[in-house]
């Protein structure tokens, strides 16, 4: 069995927004050689998320809106965490959302259901931030 790893920097401009990363994880399992197994692509930040769902503006629109109901960003008094920060709403969001993704790897493609693609969700942005992508198989 081989195992290949790689980390994917992102920097965000918005607050809150989702990227469509699933070039860069089929391109990093190309790069690894496995062609059997699976790939595990994990936020490696607090306020940050990887999810699987459909590459649609109007759900991704729907997901924003919905997720600032769920955890508002303002008022940033209403969170106790927020003492000389601003971001709790990003951690709750990020729960929400999740940390991570497995996803199968079947002679060498991403093995996904017809509309699935991998994002990264970020919900504190404007710095860099990073994704590492991990591939265990043969």
């Amino acid at each position: 069995m081989k195992s290949y790893r790689q980390e994917l920097w992102m920097n965000v401009n918005a607050r809150m927004d989702f990227v469509n990363i699933t070039g860069e994880v089929q391109r990093a399992v190309d790069e690894s050689g496995i062609r059997e197994g699976f790939v595990l692509v994990n936020a490696m930040h607090i306020t940050a998320s990887v999810f699987i769902n459909d590459d649609e503006s109007g759900l991704h629109h729907d997901y924003k809106v919905w997720l600032e109901k769920l955890a508002p960003h303002e008022p940033v008094s209403g969170y106790r965490h927020n003492v000389g920060e601003d971001n709790a709403d990003a951690h709750m969001k990020r729960q929400i959302m999740g940390r991570e993704v497995v996803v199968a790897i079947t002679n060498g493609r991403l093995d996904f259901g017809t509309w699935e693609r991998i994002f990264y969700g970020e919900f504190d942005g404007r710095r860099k931030k990073r994704v590492l992508i991990k591939i265990i198989g043969e």
